[in-house]
């Protein structure tokens, strides 16, 4: 799931405060803009845009980061509108409609946990890799 690994030379202490800013907007942004699951990969791209042009390091988290955002972003998209349309029309909330929900809570309490433990290993100097999202950064980001 998570798997601690060695990086290429040691980050310095603004490297890791950096690369433990970008887990720690999307919780921010989580706070702020709850209802909302878009509010979150915006937070999380622009901090990776800020810091795009940023040591390796902070680059590699940045971009994990916003992909670990990028996927949640559809099922808690189809989650809202789902809602939104049981809300507001003559839709009814179904079996599946309650099983669904249960299951983006799962994936977002995961999301929540694997991304206070990175920022926190992160901010360590410990260079810390997602199961999926560790190895598509590997292939996107380069030094």
């Amino acid at each position: 799931m998570i798997q601690e690994t060695t990086f290429p030379y040691k980050p310095g202490e603004h490297e890791c405060e950096k690369s433990s800013n970008s887990y720690l907007m999307s919780l921010v942004a989580l706070i702020a803009g709850l209802p909302l699951p878009i509010i979150n990969l915006l937070a999380t791209f622009f901090f990776y845009l800020a810091n795009r042009k940023g040591t390796y390091f902070v680059r590699w988290h940045c971009t994990q980061a916003l992909l670990s955002q990028m996927a949640l972003l559809g099922i808690n998209s189809a989650s809202f509108w789902w809602t939104v349309s049981i809300l507001f029309s003559d839709e009814k909330a179904s079996n599946e409609y309650f099983a669904y929900i249960f299951t983006v809570i799962l994936f977002n309490l995961f999301e929540i946990f694997s991304t206070i433990y990175a920022a926190v290993q992160t901010r360590k100097g410990k260079h810390v890799q997602f199961l999926f999202f560790g190895n598509v950064t590997n292939l996107i980001c380069r030094p």
